[in-house]
């Protein structure tokens, strides 16, 4: 059994904070992807090595799909989680993107997401021709069912949910209004990879879903992503959009002996969002390891959130239901009514050695902050006012993100700063 204790010595050595001059949890750097820290292994490393010594980068050549890498990658995918169509693309952006131009809506139509999540949401409804309609969050930071109930009306042609910072959106309940309408829910999952609902992978529960291999995911090749759907169309009309062309998108369908597809390439544009061969071999070793990262993001964020519990000016962001989430970043509420507290929370800590962001500070242009996405709101205070609720639950939040390769002592120094910063820093300064 894993151990997820604490050090016995767990306390507050120093009360001074050190933004007053008091001496730091720590000093060494917290780890992050953007400065180096990733979860590989050599197999990773010799796979992208093999692949270059190939010399075959293309993943459409004269091989068939089953003998390339990405279509290799494609059909881990597929075992791993139980779908029938996988395709591996350049970006999540683009496997979101690609979901909703596979589902053929009229041009301009209305794409409901929540305001709470990375600006490649939106942009990606932009890229496919459509228009975002942001709905309310809940108080735990999920798209807000009732505001959601209040918001399908008949121009309402799709909904993106969102597993913001690993966290699973109820999908189920986001369904249970959407299938009597007939309005098809995408996943994005973006950020959620390895997570589940109520026993299923995300990414699985809507028509399709949509995820990341950027640095900072679950599987990391730097950059790219892919798409999962049990939806045969969605997934032909995704795969010649992403750059099957003369006759390509066919050979994803000839291993299986499956009939001709109604969908022809000519009808549609190409937009070279394909995987290369080079990282989809690099995603196939590292999905070998996924349960592997996944837990120990797990066990990690354990440790931290019963360390945290019974801080009383803090308030954890609490998953649906217990488990429903990556474990890849640990994000509380500040609970406090003075302007600008959880910024300063957030500052204190970064001074004690965490690396910690309040989402709504005002001068961190964070764009997961809605109100920061002038290609959707020009004006930013009338997009506060516009998502009252959102807007003063991520001004009250802080985000710190949690490595796979966190040490025990790691999570020990993040509640120790966050215990220390709770009852050290004042509210009206």
């Amino acid at each position: 059994m894993t151990d997820t204790s604490l050090p016995d010595s767990l306390s507050i050595t120093d009360a001074t904070l050190a933004a007053d001059g008091g001496r730091p949890v720590r000093t060494a750097e917290w780890p992050t992807y953007d400065k180096g820290d990733v979860f590989i292994c050599p197999a990773d490393e010799q796979a992208g090595i093999d692949a270059i010594k190939r010399r075959l980068y293309f993943r459409y050549d004269y091989r068939a799909v089953s003998d390339t890498e990405t279509g290799r990658f494609e059909s881990a995918l597929c075992d791993y989680f139980g779908v029938p169509h996988a395709l591996g693309c350049t970006s999540g952006t683009t496997a979101i993107a690609l979901a909703l131009l596979g589902l053929a809506l009229p041009p301009r139509s209305v794409v409901l997401c929540p305001a709470f999540t990375f600006a490649a949401t939106p942009s990606a409804i932009q890229l496919a021709g459509h228009r975002p309609v942001f709905v309310e969050c809940d108080e735990n930071l999920n798209l807000d069912i009732d505001d959601l109930r209040g918001k399908l009306t008949d121009e309402v042609k799709a909904v993106v949910v969102v597993h913001m910072r690993g966290v699973a959106s109820d999908v189920d309940a986001v369904r249970a209004l959407t299938d009597p309408l007939d309005i098809p829910v995408i996943e994005d999952a973006v950020p959620a990879l390895g997570a589940r609902l109520r026993g299923r992978q995300l990414g699985t529960i809507g028509v399709a879903g949509a995820f990341s291999t950027q640095s900072d995911k679950s599987i990391n090749t730097g950059e790219g992503g892919f798409l999962l759907t049990a939806d045969t169309e969605l997934f032909a009309r995704a795969t010649v959009y992403s750059g099957a062309y003369e006759g390509r998108m066919r050979r994803h369908f000839e291993p299986a002996g499956l009939p001709p597809i109604a969908v022809n390439d000519l009808d549609h544009p190409i937009f070279g969002w394909r995987m290369d061969e080079i990282r989809a071999a690099m995603a196939t070793s590292m999905l070998n390891r996924l349960d592997e990262r996944v837990a120990a993001h797990r066990r990690n964020y354990t440790v931290v959130a019963e360390g945290l519990a019974g801080v009383s000016r803090i308030a954890v962001r609490q998953p649906v239901e217990p488990g429903a989430l990556l474990g890849e970043s640990m994000m509380f509420r500040v609970l406090d009514v003075h302007e600008g507290t959880a910024a300063r929370f957030a500052c204190a800590l970064r001074a004690e050695g965490i690396c910690a962001r309040n989402i709504g500070d005002v001068d961190d242009c964070n764009v997961r902050a809605f109100w920061n996405w002038r290609f959707c709101f020009p004006d930013a205070a009338q997009a506060r006012r516009s998502l009252p609720r959102t807007a003063m639950l991520l001004e009250q939040t802080v985000d710190i993100p949690l490595s796979a390769n966190l040490t025990l002592d790691d999570c020990a120094d993040l509640v120790e700063a966050v215990r220390k910063v709770a009852a050290g820093l004042g509210t009206g300064r």
